[in-house]
């Protein structure tokens, strides 16, 4: 499957690459990186597309220095356009590299790894924290309609799906120390919904002010964001 990313087909289906929807996650990571008290001078962003979180991370914090590392030519042509003194970009698997970081960043990059266990195994070692950022693509009501799960792989690629319960069970198999998290609500707060988002958005937030787990297990709509060592 990698060959979507490295040939044209992603960006044909995907012109935007989501950039669209890049301040909202970088909100998050700051906000997580700073609950934390986190100290950091390297910061990089594993599948870093167009590189627009990382721009939006560099202004967050202007004393770090960030790296940006993709495989698709595409997304780097538009990445490297925005390099600055503090923001670089790189053409390469950040696997194969011998490099580590203060931080990384994998923000919605393991649902498209067709080994992911393999690709959270070795990213462990080059970084003192990470920071995950994982679609809850599981849901009763995403297994019940199916359509949504099967878009999602048609659309955006993701092979691989889960739920909170999974998703932390994974990163503690594969040897990462969970610090914190936290869902972050995707299909509420970002912008150009589907019809069916916004209509799901009053029950959504009625039930999560209830029970956040059940409300997210039940309906859907939100990601996770993982702080791990």
């Amino acid at each position: 499957m990698q060959e979507i990313y490295e040939g044209n087909l992603y960006a044909d289906r995907n012109p935007t690459w989501h950039e669209e929807d890049s301040p909202w996650k970088a909100r998050h990571i700051e906000a997580i990186i700073r609950k934390n008290e986190l100290r950091f001078e390297t910061l990089c962003e594993v599948g870093c597309g167009t590189g627009e979180i990382l721009m939006n991370l560099a202004r967050a914090f202007p004393q770090a220095h960030l790296s940006g590392y993709e495989i698709s030519p595409h997304a780097y042509e538009r990445a490297r356009n925005k390099k600055s003194a503090s923001v670089t970009f790189h053409l390469k698997d950040f696997v194969e590299e011998d490099t580590s970081f203060d931080i990384l960043v994998v923000a919605d990059v393991i649902e498209h790894v067709e080994d992911y266990i393999k690709f959270l195994k070795a990213l462990r070692s080059r970084g003192r924290y990470k920071v995950f950022h994982i679609p809850l693509d599981l849901s009763v009501q995403s297994v019940l309609r199916a359509w949504p799960i099967m878009r999602l792989r048609a659309n955006v690629g993701h092979l691989h799906y889960f739920f909170k319960d999974t998703a932390l069970a994974t990163l503690r198999g594969c040897g990462y120390k969970i610090i914190d998290s936290s869902y972050t609500a995707s299909r509420l707060e970002l912008p150009r919904q589907a019809l069916s988002s916004r209509l799901m958005r009053l029950p959504r937030r009625t039930l999560y002010s209830v029970s956040p787990d059940f409300a997210v297990r039940l309906l859907g709509g939100y990601s996770l964001l993982v702080l791990a060592e």
